[in-house]
């Protein structure tokens, strides 16, 4: 337990920014998910519209400072990714279903590759 006055408060600011972070993130994820059911879905268009109340979540929570301006920017562009593999259907399997990331293999990438 803190003593000082001043500590006192720090706790009590702590607690509260730990709040509010928590509030913000969860709003990101819950954005997400409905992005994500949305592109299961195969709706196109429903999934423009999520990807875009995703993304202006993602700003403004990066623009808090909650999260990183880049984690924000690198999880708006893998999502796009999805919408635009998903609109020219070409999209494998693990991307529309919601993979934890797009991987685009291309051939001849990698350690491995370069040793042959």
């Amino acid at each position: 337990m803190a003593h000082s006055l001043s500590a006192q408060k720090r706790i009590r600011q702590n607690a509260k920014a730990k709040a509010r972070n928590k509030a913000r993130k969860e709003a990101i994820k819950l954005a997400t998910k409905s992005f994500l059911s949305a592109l299961a879905s195969g709706d196109a268009a429903k999934a423009e519209t999520e990807l875009r109340a995703t993304v202006k979540q993602l700003d403004r929570v990066a623009s808090k400072n909650t999260i990183h301006k880049n984690a924000a920017a690198r999880k708006r562009s893998r999502l796009t990714l999805r919408l635009n593999a998903l609109k020219a259907g070409t999209a494998p399997k693990a991307v529309v279903k919601g993979a934890a990331k797009v991987k685009i293999a291309t051939k001849g990438t990698g350690k491995k590759a370069a040793k042959a």
